[in-house]
């Protein structure tokens, strides 16, 4: 008798091709690098299209040298943004951009200036430049070369459910009896279901509606205060004030290829290592907004 196993979903293959890619990530990263250096120096397709939501990135430092790589990643993807832009904190950066850059305003890239709000700038500039929040706005970091279906696939998730915050890489709050356990211990994602207890890292790119906009630019800087260097924790608490959950695409947290040679500097090092998270963590999130998170946590210890 002839036993028939299921095929696979096109989600399931998807993220099987990607594991596999993370696997010999550096052989692929080569060949990715090279691919986007070629397109970089010959293309002339535009960058941006009618239609697509709006991401918005970062970066400072030397990084401000290999940063047109990533955005090239984003302009080669098989859905492009409605805008495209960097924002940088230096007149000087601003007035000599590398000749990778250059070639990338000349197809719709925006380069615009803003005060540093370190972490934040991926997004807080953005929520400053206008009062029309329209579409959705996409934020990315400026250390990974995303893959061609990473915007479709943030995209299509938010068209299937507008009212969360969807993301490719998320973790789990975790409890330790009433209060919250060090940052370090919060697992990994493992569900697609929104959730409360879901906490984005931008690390692989959310998209984030506008209603949730409107009440991230009526809520100030106060970030620069509570938690300056974790834009993750005030993004989540904001999300948990407004009564939205966070969704994971998939059902495991996905990483993209980091860029050589940018891993030497990074929030991961202090936020993470040195523990600093958790101060901003106390800093940040309320009485109220633990007591949302707690009753989130037994809820679903009960099912």
């Amino acid at each position: 008798m002839e036993v028939r196993t299921a095929k696979p979903s096109l989600a399931t293959l998807a993220v099987q091709t990607w594991l596999f890619f993370l696997r010999h990530e550096t052989k692929f990263t080569k060949l990715h690098l090279t691919r986007l250096r070629r397109r970089n120096e010959t293309s002339k397709l535009s960058a941006v299209a009618s239609g697509g939501p709006v991401v918005s990135v970062t970066t400072y430092g030397e990084r401000l040298r290999s940063v047109h790589l990533v955005l090239e990643s984003i302009a080669a993807g098989s859905m492009l943004p409605s805008r495209l832009i960097l924002w940088v904190d230096h007149e000087e950066a601003l007035n000599n951009l590398t000749p990778g850059l250059k070639r990338l305003v000349a197809r719709g890239l925006e380069i615009r200036l803003s005060e540093n709000f370190g972490p934040h700038t991926k997004y807080y500039p953005y929520l400053l430049s206008t009062d029309n929040f329209d579409c959705a706005l996409v934020t990315a970091d400026d250390d990974l070369l995303y893959s061609r279906w990473w915007l479709k696939g943030l995209v299509r998730s938010y068209d299937d459910n507008s009212e969360v915050v969807n993301c490719y890489r998320a973790h789990r709050v975790g409890f330790e009896g009433a209060s919250l356990s060090p940052y370090q211990t919060w697992e990994p994602c493992r569900s697609t279901d929104p959730s409360f207890l879901h906490f984005a890292t931008g690390v692989s790119g959310c998209i984030y509606p506008p209603s949730l906009l409107k009440k991230l630019k009526a809520a100030g800087s106060e970030f620069m205060q509570l938690c300056p260097k974790a834009d993750d924790v005030w993004l989540h608490a904001n999300a948990l004030r407004a009564g939205m959950k966070t969704r994971q695409i998939w059902n495991r947290p996905l990483r993209f290829p980091f860029v050589p040679g940018t891993q030497d500097s990074g929030l991961y090092h202090s936020n993470v290592l040195q523990s600093r998270n958790d101060d901003q963590i106390r800093k940040t999130y309320t009485e109220h907004d633990l007591g949302e998170l707690k009753s989130a946590a037994v809820l679903a210890d009960q099912r």
